[in-house]
């Protein structure tokens, strides 16, 4: 009986694991964070520059951190900052959310994106 909760038991979490992981390398993402965002951005809880802090945003809802003055475009997006969205944003922000007043003119690496998410994900 215990050997089948056992054999169970991993069933279900080998069934989740890639929803627990993201598919970059946080590391990488952290060095690709700092030469293309952080100019703009802190991962510092409650402190932003001139765009907003990304400390704890995979997960966040879209222009919902209380001491930032987002956009209209940004507050009329109704986007949860998961781990496609965020992908589609950091490739093309104005594509993804048209009038945003995000400068970034997006960041073509898939991988390069990949990373940043995964980086971003560890931010909490």
């Amino acid at each position: 009986m215990a050997f089948r909760v056992i054999i169970a038991a991993g069933a279900v979490l080998l069934a989740f694991a890639p929803l627990a992981r993201a598919e970059g390398d946080p590391q990488a993402g952290e060095a690709v964070f700092k030469k293309n965002c952080s100019v703009c951005h802190t991962t510092d809880e409650g402190k932003n520059k001139i765009g907003p802090s990304l400390h704890g945003i995979v997960g966040r809802h879209s222009a919902t951190l209380p001491n930032f003055q987002y956009s209209e475009a940004m507050k009329s997006a109704n986007k949860d900052w998961d781990a496609q969205n965020l992908d589609q944003y950091l490739s093309n922000p104005r594509g993804l959310v048209p009038g945003t007043k995000m400068i970034f003119a997006g960041l073509k690496n898939e991988q390069d994106r990949q990373n940043i998410v995964a980086y971003l994900a560890t931010q909490k």
